[in-house]
């Protein structure tokens, strides 16, 4: 590990860095970070939030507070969105689990929709929608995107994209209201 001026002389010349020396300081912590997420998370999940906290870093370096502990900041900030990643999953398996428990008896039931009438009727109500709003839901849902990587790409907001989402699930919600418990376990 390359070694790092003291805490103080890193938080300056962090927040006067060009870049040159935010390559060092990112070098000297992340297999530290990296390994440390690996205690909450697995190999890939731990290396978003380690690279989110050098991204947060860079992006915040000017705000810096040279009396405070760097090495404790990182490893507090990668602790703390490992929980609320491991909290966020728990969430989502429980609520899942309440789910299928309470519409279990419906698809056990012979004369349910079968899975390809359901996904025709997704997909037609996917079709109708306005181009940029479907656009936008499938970059979303179906390729996995940020609000941040479908905004860049499509060389608009944030905001933009928000409204897109919020607008192509309001009218999916609307159209698909009589299936959507169905679909919701089906397209999980």
């Amino acid at each position: 590990m390359n070694a790092l001026p003291d805490n103080e002389k890193t938080i300056r010349l962090l927040k006067a860095d060009d870049g040159l020396f935010f390559e060092k300081v990112y070098k000297h912590y992340f297999a530290a970070l990296y390994a440390f997420a690996t205690r909450y998370l697995d190999g890939e999940e731990a290396k978003e939030v380690v690279q989110d906290v050098m991204l947060w870093l860079w992006e915040n370096r000017a705000s810096l507070i040279p009396e405070m502990s760097l090495k404790s900041l990182l490893f507090t900030m990668v602790k703390n969105r490992c929980l609320n990643r491991v909290r966020h999953e728990k969430m989502k398996s429980r609520t899942l689990e309440a789910i299928k428990e309470k519409y279990e008896p419906i698809f056990d039931d012979p004369d349910f929709y079968l899975e390809n009438e359901l996904l025709t009727l997704f997909n037609d109500a996917l079709k109708r929608l306005p181009e940029s709003y479907r656009e936008a839901f499938e970059m979303s849902r179906f390729d996995g995107m940020t609000h941040k990587e479908i905004a860049d790409l499509l060389n608009v907001s944030r905001q933009t994209v928000n409204y897109r989402l919020s607008k192509a699930l309001e009218i999916l919600r609307e159209e698909l209201k009589d299936y959507l418990p169905a679909l919701f376990l089906l397209l999980l």
